[in-house]
């Protein structure tokens, strides 16, 4: 039996940016008289009806805890909100102290970002107190109006075509994973340069052009996820949880027959010494302990030590 070397790769992670504009000095939010009203804009396409562990989608936007601001912050994102204001109450007295540890918490937003739809990802996020207390959110999204059109009517077709009627749950989510596969392989020169001619970071590189990286591989079968129908999100580990690496991973959680699995295209599409193409299924729809078993070998891989406080579904 031929023995397959894989090579192991490290995975550029979407940097995010996060900006702090006018930071509160003197003020304090109890000083406010008169509640300023809000305003509410409909939700984008792309938004999802699923509330988590970690963050909940929210209707009332009067945060009174540190977890009401998560849930704000992340159904503004879940929303596609280009921006949104609000204020904090008098009554929540640590309110700006959270808002400004938040906003200024790379490690938290990071992690928030992965329980939105792809196309609602931000890659920039501007919180901005103004002279009245007030707190406005800017939000930059990563994929553009254009591209969301193409990646989406191209998933409807391959859906149409490979995805049948008479499938269980576990067929259909194989027949994405493999054709991703199949049309794709790791984007080498990125991993190494840090620079690509390809989009291989988002859903586009892989879906058009053949190449990606975790984040590539990542999106795009969330998005065919979410097509069909399926509860999920992204688990990523960053590179201060890491210790051997400066990059960080992501994959795929899906939620199937009320259990939540792991799926890693990353690391099912390995990139190996005879320059051949393989396509496992060793990551395919497994539990936390079968992924951690699986990342045991000559190399131990620590890439999915993730951080179990940020997906509390797999506490369970």
């Amino acid at each position: 039996m031929k023995k397959i070397l894989v090579i192991s790769l490290s995975c550029i992670l979407i940097t995010l940016t996060i900006m702090f504009i006018n930071p509160i000095t003197d003020f304090i939010a109890k000083n406010i008289s008169d509640e300023p009203t809000l305003v509410l804009k409909d939700k984008n396409e792309y938004s999802k009806n699923d509330s988590y562990l970690y963050v909940q989608l929210t209707n009332d936007f009067i945060p009174y805890s540190r977890q009401d601001l998560l849930n704000i912050l992340y159904t503004s994102i879940n929303n596609g909100w280009e921006s949104f204001t609000f204020y904090c109450p008098s009554e929540y007295t640590n309110c700006l102290d959270d808002i400004t540890k938040i906003s200024g918490d790379d490690l938290i937003l990071t992690h928030l970002n992965n329980y939105v739809h792809p196309f609602n990802s931000f890659t920039n996020i501007k919180t901005t107190i103004n002279d009245t207390g007030e707190l406005t959110l800017t939000i930059f999204y990563l994929y553009k109006a254009d591209v969301k059109k193409q990646i989406s009517l191209k998933v409807d077709e391959i859906i149409k075509n490979n995805v049948k009627s008479d499938m269980d749950d576990f067929e259909k989510i194989k027949v994405i994973h493999d054709y991703i596969i199949n049309n794709s392989k790791y984007d080498v020169e990125r991993n190494e340069k840090e620079n690509s001619k390809y989009d291989s970071y988002t859903a586009y590189g892989p879906l058009f052009e053949g190449f990606a990286t975790c984040n590539g591989y990542t999106d795009l079968m969330a998005i065919f996820l979410s097509k069909m129908n399926f509860n999920n999100i992204k688990i990523a580990t960053t590179p201060g949880e890491i210790s051997y690496s400066s990059t960080g991973h992501v994959w795929n959680a899906v939620l199937v027959n009320n259990e939540w699995l792991h799926l890693d295209l990353t690391w099912d599409d390995p990139v190996s010494s005879d320059k051949l193409d393989y396509l496992f299924h060793t990551y395919f729809l497994v539990t936390t302990e079968a992924l951690k078993e699986a990342d045991k070998g000559e190399t131990t891989i620590e890439e999915h030590n993730f951080n179990k406080q940020f997906y509390l579904e797999f506490n369970k």
